[in-house]
């Protein structure tokens, strides 16, 4: 059992938070120690898809959710090039909604139900060791100590590829557009309050630093992308702040747990972005964690989430893996995938969410 355990949480993101939340829902008496001065997140967007969301309604927040996220209809395919979409696929039946919401509000819902349950959450801390605590939960992120001490050090690989994240004011149909150009991709979605979420990425030999906080010069992103069609041009030229980051591929933990640590999301399984899985990963994570161990206690139910967690959230990074090269084809490969793109949405329209089913179709809370 995990009542009345004490819990230390590491890393006050939506992985930490969420995990803070699902283990005092459990009973337990919970600590986040976050490093930043304050709670908050740059203006970023997310794809909570269906496996997250059921996480999120599980935790009480299907509400907030409602209120602050955009449903999303459909992911639209797009030839970046030409602008003209290759096919759309539905999503507008997904039970619960696939939605889009702004990183800052989740944030925002974690951190407030998280005190309205009695988690203390402790700002201006850094951990440098594990803390006295019945259970520690390493939520730090993709520099994470708590790994590094379960694990070693291991250095990541750069993937030959950046990425920029932007908003900016305008109005978006409530889809997700890829826009596929050689060797490049932008994703475009909207966010409440009439914006709209921008990540380009970007193939190159240069590198640029991990973390999502490194302003760059917009005249970067357009150059990047100057030879894309009017419409992806003009969502570009509004771009005033973009941050840019490095790719970088971590290897998934070898070990999660010991006898009263658990490493949670990009703590334990980095995941690039290319399925939208990382947040929903670590929703995902939080539950899985605090159920096993309010059923199994901590001796039993620690190597169960490995266990249970670790084959899935490896067939998720694979999966994103491969969507990075397809979005990136060029010459006759790229004329023949959009081909086969496009055949696919009219013969097949439900085959997108049919192949997509043993990703949001899974239920951690079940």
């Amino acid at each position: 059992m995990i009542a009345r355990s004490h819990v230390a949480v590491i890393g006050g993101g939506i992985g930490g938070l969420a995990s803070a939340l699902a283990l005092a829902k459990q009973g337990a008496s919970v600590c986040v120690f976050e490093q930043a001065p304050r709670i908050a997140e740059v203006g970023a967007g997310l794809q909570i898809t269906p496996n997250g969301a059921r996480v999120l309604d599980w935790l009480g927040l299907g509400d907030a959710l409602q209120i602050n996220g955009v449903q999303a209809e459909a992911v639209v395919p797009t030839d970046g090039l030409t602008g003209h979409a290759i096919t759309r696929f539905d999503l507008s039946r997904q039970v619960p909604p696939y939605r889009f919401v702004a990183r800052s509000d989740l944030i925002d819902s974690l951190a407030t139900a998280c005190r309205n349950r009695g988690v203390e959450i402790i700002l201006g801390h850094r951990a440098e060791e594990l803390p006295d605590a019945d259970l520690v939960v390493g939520a730090d992120g993709i520099r994470s100590v708590t790994r590094d001490l379960l694990n070693g050090a291991a250095a990541p690989q750069f993937t030959g590829q950046v990425a920029w994240r932007a908003t900016i004011p305008g109005d978006h149909p409530p889809e997700a557009r890829i826009w596929m150009l050689p060797l490049r991709h932008i994703v475009t979605y909207p966010l409440r309050g009439g914006l709209v979420n921008i990540v380009a990425v970007q193939e190159r030999s240069h590198w640029a630093d991990e973390g999502w906080h490194h302003a760059d010069d917009p005249a970067n992103l357009r150059d990047a992308f100057a030879d894309a069609c009017g419409p992806l041009q003009t969502l570009l030229m509004q771009v005033e702040r973009p941050h840019l980051w490095g790719l970088f591929q971590h290897p998934v933990a070898l070990r999660w747990v010991t006898d009263r640590v658990a490493l949670v999301g990009d703590a334990a399984h980095p995941t690039l972005p290319f399925l939208a899985q990382g947040a929903n990963l670590a929703l995902e994570d939080a539950a899985v964690l605090a159920r096993l161990l309010a059923l199994h206690g901590l001796a039993e139910g620690l190597p169960r989430y490995q266990a249970v967690r670790q084959p899935r959230v490896s067939r998720a990074i694979r999966a994103a893996s491969a969507n990075a090269a397809n979005y990136h084809l060029r010459g006759p490969r790229r004329m023949v995938a959009h081909l086969g793109l496009r055949g696919l949405g009219r013969i097949a329209p439900d085959a997108f969410i049919g192949r997509m089913n043993w990703l949001y179709g899974f239920d951690a809370t079940a």
